[in-house]
């Protein structure tokens, strides 16, 4: 028998102390609660937690250490119509897990809390006695101890990110440089190749796609599909165990924190897309792995008049009860646990407008808030909200409090519409300057907004320019999934195609894309693959492909480098020269020249006749680097280069006449996206002189002599 000490309240979870074990688990309206030990067998031993302290039911085991499997069975009632579905049947997993072993096996036992019948909702169901251990992953006890080596965070400033969005496993999946075992793993972008193409590329910042432990839902298993993209998270302190290659009983940890090391070594930043406004519990019908079982009614957002139900703001049929103190003290503490035990450098929040809903509505005040500004740990990271959720009044951009940056949806819409002819040239000032009409009214930055064309979700970069509509079959949900709201344009022909002339305007739209997202202020974002024309081949809702379709393809042909190249060409453009990523928004006047000035092809001052014309497609910009406000890290006076950004979205050429001797008196190319193999200062040109631009094409000339 067991010998069970009383143990203390804190931490939740499970902590190794060197000599023993305490277990710590939080349920308001639980009854008894058992804690179930396996031993290297399977077999299982339940010990009663008879000790509570404010709702947390903890008792601590001598003798126990890492790599110890356990879980919970939690009495109580099961009353789903009160919100109550205490199941002693299901072995739950902790919710505060380091670490958690394999996936659900939906074949070896019901993990529904009740028993399933066809044409009934699970209210009027009996509850199901079956024991769902054999189905149900354990929670690990972890040794939290690490070498780090003196790691520090490379505290890149905001206006110096380049992110790179990149899945774990589908980074080097298929990559042949790097170890074959190491393939698609926390230890596999920690490899030398994968690390190489990010320094190689430039970027500062990777964001992982969900690295939480994730639960595959039933009805993806029946289709031989599996959830790829990790938006289905059940233990928010624990690495998932299928991106490590050591192991998954605790090795998972230590993998992950080798991987940030090796990253933070290269200057790149860890940035974890976490899911804290459900979980893959699913609704009222969905299975019982952990928060279900543990405490319905405290964990969840349940309708009000009708506890039964979930309340979605996610689409997912949960969304968590942010409201209860004790559900927001496991997100906060989930979070300093990456910070402080794992090193990473921030968080960019799926769905985060369903997180500051109070009650209701979304409430920039609501206490998620309130509680991430005055922690000194968390108000010091880089903090990103895709600022939306699927409930009412969920569209947030331009909503979130300062500390906080936004994936700026606004942007990712005009500048696919500019590209394609659907948006003016006054549409996309907007963008490139910043989006200040979203921003800078309470006292935010341009840093403020996370510019992107692409993400993971939607077309990638390739198919962006070569499809017209989605290509989902290969869901298995007869194409009906996935956004209409595409804003692509295939240019000719819908998917591949050898016509040459539909090939170079592809690329060259890609090109356009790119050049866009670098050459704004704000902070750029660029999807993994995207700079080696990565295809889903007309998928723009890959979340359920784990396999070649969503994998990167690292056998790059002769115009996948091209547009590699370019793409890095374009990066070294921005981080060398401070005027393209501005820590203030540009106003338009300064001491000599202004900061910014807008012209006409004809080489005169946008007026307003331009800019309200919904059909204007050409544009100029002219960047002043010697009259920047900004200062450098010790104080000293930023002097840049000054540019001009000649901008011709028409289906025609244009000849650009260059401003005034005022402006600068020579000018050299340095980057054409119709000549993307040009040299930069290849040729020059003077004043008031006419400069070709090919139909759609970006052309950014640097000034030799000021006037």
């Amino acid at each position: 028998m067991t010998d069970v000490w009383p143990g203390r309240p804190f931490p939740l979870g499970a902590t190794w102390d060197g000599e023993g074990v305490n277990f710590s688990l939080f349920t308001e309206c639980a009854e008894r609660v058992e804690l179930c030990l396996f031993d290297a067998d399977g077999n299982e031993e339940r010990v009663d937690l008879v000790e509570t302290t404010a709702h947390n039911w903890h008792g601590y085991i001598p003798g126990l250490g890492p790599g110890v499997h356990y879980g919970y069975r939690v009495h109580g009632p099961y009353n789903p119509k009160e919100g109550h579905r205490f199941n002693p049947a299901k072995l739950l997993i902790d919710p505060y897990a380091r670490a958690i072993e394999g996936s659900v096996d939906w074949d070896a036992a019901n993990a529904l809390p009740y028993v399933p019948a066809d044409g009934s909702d699970d209210s009027d169901l009996e509850i199901d006695d079956e024991d769902s251990a054999p189905a149900v992953p354990r929670s690990v006890v972890v040794d939290n101890g690490f070498d780090w080596q003196g790691d520090r965070p490379p505290n890149v400033p905001w206006s110096e990110t380049v992110i790179y969005e990149a899945h774990v496993k589908g980074f080097t999946k298929r990559h042949l440089e790097v170890r074959e075992d190491l393939r698609g793993t926390y230890g596999g972008l920690a490899s030398e190749p994968a690390i190489a193409h990010l320094t190689d590329l430039g970027v500062t910042a990777v964001e992982l796609m969900p690295v939480h432990h994730i639960a595959d839902e039933s009805f993806l298993h029946d289709k031989g599909l599996s959830n790829y993209w990790g938006y289905s998270s059940i233990g928010f302190f624990a690495p998932h165990s299928g991106y490590a290659a050591t192991g998954d009983n605790g090795e998972q940890v230590r993998e992950f924190k080798g991987m940030v090391k090796a990253l933070h070594r290269a200057g790149i930043e860890v940035i974890l897309d976490v899911v804290y406004n459900h979980t893959a519990e699913g609704n009222h019908l969905g299975p019982m792995l952990s928060f279900k079982g543990v405490d319905n009614r405290s964990y969840y957002r349940l309708v009000p008049d009708d506890p039964h139900f979930y309340m979605d703001f996610t689409g997912t049929g949960n969304s968590l009860n942010v409201v209860h103190p004790s559900v927001l003290r496991l997100i906060t503490d989930s979070l300093r646990y990456w910070v402080t035990e794992c090193h990473v450098d921030g968080f960019r929040f799926d769905l985060a407008s369903a997180l500051a809903r109070e009650l209701y509505d979304v409430d920039r005040l609501s206490a998620f808030f309130d509680v991430i500004h005055q922690d000194p740990v968390l108000s010091q990271v880089k903090l990103i909200a895709e600022p939306w959720d699927v409930g009412p009044g969920g569209y947030q951009v331009g909503n979130f409090p300062v500390l906080w940056t936004e994936w700026n949806g606004v942007y990712r819409d005009v500048v696919r519409d500019f590209w394609r002819g659907h948006a003016s040239a006054a549409d996309l000032a907007e963008r490139l300057a910043g989006s200040s009409d979203l921003y800078e009214r309470d006292g935010r930055q341009p840093s403020s907004s996370i510019n992107f064309v692409t993400a993971h979700d939607g077309f990638t970069l390739a198919d962006l320019v070569s499809y017209d509509g989605k290509h989902n079959e290969a869901n298995l949900e007869d194409n009906r999934d996935g956004t209409d709201d595409n804003r692509s344009w295939n240019h000719g022909a819908e998917g591949a195609t050898d016509d040459p002339e539909i090939c170079a305007l592809r690329a060259r739209q890609q090109r356009n894309l790119l050049t866009t997202l670098f050459l704004s202020q704000g902070v750029p974002m660029l999807v993994g693959g995207d700079e080696v024309n990565r295809t889903q081949g007309g998928n723009n809702n890959a979340w359920c492909q784990d396999n070649e379709i969503s994998w990167l393809d690292w056998d790059l042909s002769q115009d996948d480098e091209a547009l590699l190249a370019f793409t890095r060409r374009l990066i070294a453009l921005r981080k060398a020269h401070p005027v393209f990523r501005r820590r203030r928004f540009l106003e338009g006047r300064g001491d000599d020249l202004p900061d910014a000035w807008w012209f006409r092809a004809d080489g005169r001052r946008m007026t307003n006749s331009g800019w309200n014309n919904p059909d204007e497609r050409v544009l100029g910009l002219f960047l002043n680097g010697r009259d920047m406000p900004e200062r450098g890290r010790r104080g000293e006076q930023i002097v840049d280069d000054s540019f001009l950004v000649l901008v011709n979205g028409h289906y025609e050429d244009v000849e650009f006449t260059l401003p005034a001797t005022r402006f600068g008196r020579r000018w050299a190319i340095e980057l054409s996206t119709a000549d993307p193999a040009g040299e930069p200062g290849a040729w020059e040109v003077a004043a008031r002189s006419k400069v070709h631009t090919v139909a759609r094409s970006v052309t950014v000339l640097k000034r030799t002599s000021p006037a």
